[in-house]
């Protein structure tokens, strides 16, 4: 049903004049079509409905109406012709006393083309400040719901007619659909940034607890006299710590889930240089962003290969620990080196790894990165060398 008021009077030619007419509206719905299938913002993509629409309809008033439950009023959100002060503060109730409250009420589209001698309608206040006579009215639903009321007014003689209802519904129905699409999308970026702050905050609390193992750790070494086992339980302590320094960079990093290499690997190397002070620590690392499935065992490795240094490079009277990190041709190498004594001569890494725990680490951690290790005597002292794929690569190739 389609509510209507008839007058006599006309305002557009009939055979080609009407077809033209036509045509350029449905030009302008096509264009205005695109322009709400990418609009982001409600508010730019309301007021350029509005201009559309009016300029469709040859009339210089039209203003949509959004729909506020609370208050139970219709809000002139955005519009053209309008007086200053109009649109963004001007309400009006929402009963069947009003062309637009009707058609909100209703759901059916309402033309009055003679609102002077109206007996169903009042005229609002500040539409017969600007002398409306008449008006066309469709409503705008969001997913079944009512949303508000898109409206064209006009000052002059003649009327609207059903025929525009095509034309007002197809600007309604695509308003409608922008909405609902920005409202998903809207939905779905608070559910996205609600998962980024359950994932930090699930970082934060490992790096937390993985401390707190850390700090027993270390009051068990300074109870226990026998050197094996604080060797030990320090060496499980500097591993506990690497990966705790993995989270704590994953909860404070700008993207979530992605680690700075440079921050993680100089951050684990001046803390194993804190508690060697006979020891000078030095980093040159590639600002390279992983992810933390390469994080973690690469601060592991880093931990490990540095531990190694500290140990057997320069005995008690300690040196220089140079680690370094590049990126080229879709690999990254690190590589920890030193100035000390360099590797015995029989030295070979299964047959180290067989023996000690901290090279099983190394070689398992290098596997698990899909890379080799190469522990060898450099021109002075012991260089090793970790070269692994770069995740970014793989990942731009797959995209």
């Amino acid at each position: 049903m389609t509510v209507i008021e008839q007058s006599p009077g006309g305002d557009r030619p009939p055979g080609a004049g009407e077809l033209e007419y036509r045509l350029r509206q449905q030009s302008i719905l096509a264009d205005f079509g695109i322009e709400a299938l990418r609009a982001r913002d409600l508010q730019p993509m309301l007021q350029r409905a509005t201009e559309l629409c009016g300029e469709g309809m040859r009339s210089k008033y039209c203003k949509f109406l959004e729909y506020r439950p609370e208050q139970n009023t219709l809000l002139v959100r955005a519009g053209i012709g309008w007086a200053p002060g109009v649109v963004g503060s001007t309400e009006m109730r929402t009963d069947l006393g009003s062309p637009a409250g009707f058609a909100l009420e209703t759901g059916l589209p309402v033309i009055s083309n003679h609102l002077e001698n109206e007996q169903r309608f009042r005229t609002p206040e500040f539409m017969a400040q600007h002398n409306i006579r008449r008006a066309i009215n469709v409503l705008v639903e969001t997913s079944g719901k009512r949303f508000g009321v898109l409206e064209v007014d006009s000052p002059d003689e003649g009327k609207f007619e059903p025929a525009d209802f095509a034309f007002m519904q197809g600007f309604a129905n695509l308003i409608g659909v922008a909405i609902e699409r920005q409202q998903a999308e809207q939905r779905l970026s608070e559910a996205m940034e609600h998962q980024e702050l359950l994932t930090r905050e699930a970082s934060h609390r490992v790096k937390n607890s993985l401390a707190l193992v850390s700090a027993m750790l270390n009051l068990q070494m300074q109870e226990d006299d026998d050197p094996r086992i604080r060797r030990l339980l320090g060496d499980a302590q500097a591993r506990i710590t690497a990966i705790a320094q993995t989270h704590d960079q994953l909860w404070r990093g700008d993207q979530v889930g992605i680690v700075a290499l440079n921050d993680l690997v100089c951050g684990i190397a001046t803390g194993l240089g804190e508690q060697s002070l006979t020891h000078r620590i030095d980093c040159d690392i590639e600002a390279i962003l992983i992810s933390a499935d390469v994080a973690i065992p690469m601060g592991l490795l880093v931990t490990e290969l540095v531990t190694n240094a500290i140990k057997y490079a320069y005995g008690d009277d300690g040196g220089v620990i140079l680690v370094t990190v590049r990126s080229a041709d879709g690999r990254i190498v690190l590589t920890v080196s030193d100035e000390g004594d360099g590797l015995p001569a029989d030295f070979d890494l299964k047959t180290a790894s067989r023996k000690s725990l901290g090279m099983r680490m190394i070689g398992s951690l290098a596997r698990q990165l899909r890379g080799t290790v190469t522990i060898e005597n450099a021109e002075l002292g012991t260089c090793a060398t970790l070269d692994v794929p770069d995740p970014r690569v793989e990942e731009a190739s797959a995209s």
